[in-house]
């Protein structure tokens, strides 16, 4: 997991692999396997690790109804631009936040072809971009908990644009 800025604002790169059984009939990954791996690199990139595990410094959101929190999609939405082959290398999927709300956070992903196998002088194939709204809830009375302090300082930095997807133009 790495660290890096764009022009506009800075990124997180998570590394997620593909498994064999992410494809369909087709040979590429399936559009419902697309939320799995976006949830997979948002829980690397926001949830706090277990002992033993290495997180970036955006990993501090505590989830589970051990901690009296729970974090809830409210909403998805996904633009798929190329077809994702099966690759060994991980897909470097890229999140930032469009936005930083009272309770919620719009958490936005750019899936992308893998780092290791990235033509330079061609640069990374953009398979997919995403949105997901999360909103963080009390997990005892379902109302919606607002974001801390120590949330907020982690994430501003990685606040950027949201996605405007094509066909809302």
């Amino acid at each position: 997991m790495t660290e890096a800025s764009s022009a506009s604002h800075q990124r997180l790169h998570i590394p997620i692999p593909l498994r064999w059984g992410d494809l369909d009939a087709y040979n590429h990954v399936n559009n419902t396997s697309m939320l799995k791996l976006l949830e997979e690199a948002r829980v690397r990139a926001f949830w706090l690790p277990a002992a033993g595990e290495t997180a970036p410094s955006t990993a501090v959101l505590a989830s589970g109804t051990h901690t009296g929190v729970l974090t809830l999609i409210a909403r998805q939405e996904i633009e798929y631009l190329a077809p994702v082959p099966y690759q060994r290398h991980p897909l470097d999927i890229q999140l930032w936040f469009g936005k930083l709300g009272g309770s919620s956070i719009d958490v936005c992903y750019d899936v992308c072809s893998p780092i290791a196998t990235a033509d330079p002088t061609v640069g990374q194939t953009v398979y997919a971009r995403a949105t997901s709204t999360v909103v963080k809830v009390d997990a005892s009375t379902g109302r919606p908990l607002r974001l801390s302090s120590v949330e907020r300082a982690a994430w501003e930095p990685y606040t950027g644009d949201p996605i405007v997807f094509a066909h809302r133009g």
